[in-house]
């Protein structure tokens, strides 16, 4: 039983593990994934315990299977995120490479905002929190590439 128990448990994990969208937090490492994947970057900037657009737009875009799969081979996904509670507070380097990336993709401080960059940074477009399809959203972004 043990064994039945540990099987499934594996493949839940797995199964998680293949469907869930790919983030990276680290602006270096996105930049050389996109070099070598032939992508561009989205950059998104959000206060994931905070910010009611920000929570809306992971759990109506980022986390729908629709989007994961329309972006998957398509983009690179990067997370700025700048959470307010104390218990969910970001490692200090992952703090000073936000507010970096910030000073120079995010002036306004707007959030949400999802900045598409080039594999090399330079900005192709910026959006915010749109009602809209994953579909929708994902040609929007796409539209910046063009």
């Amino acid at each position: 039983m043990k064994k039945i128990i540990y099987a499934i448990v594996i493949n839940f994990l797995f199964v998680l593990n293949v469907s869930a969208q790919k983030w990276t937090t680290d602006f270096e490492e996105a930049k050389l994934l996109a070099s070598k994947t032939n992508n561009n970057i989205v950059l998104v900037f959000q206060g994931s315990d905070w910010c009611a657009p920000c929570i809306k737009l992971d759990r109506e875009i980022w986390s729908s299977q629709e989007y994961q799969d329309l972006a998957k081979d398509h983009f690179v996904m990067l997370k700025a995120d700048f959470p307010r509670k104390k218990a969910n507070q970001l490692p200090e380097n992952i703090q000073k490479q936000n507010a970096h990336l910030a000073e120079m993709y995010n002036k306004e401080g707007y959030f949400p905002m999802v900045v598409v960059l080039s594999q090399k940074g330079k900005v192709l477009g910026k959006i915010g929190y749109e009602k809209l399809t994953p579909t929708t959203y994902f040609k929007k972004l796409t539209s910046f590439e063009k």
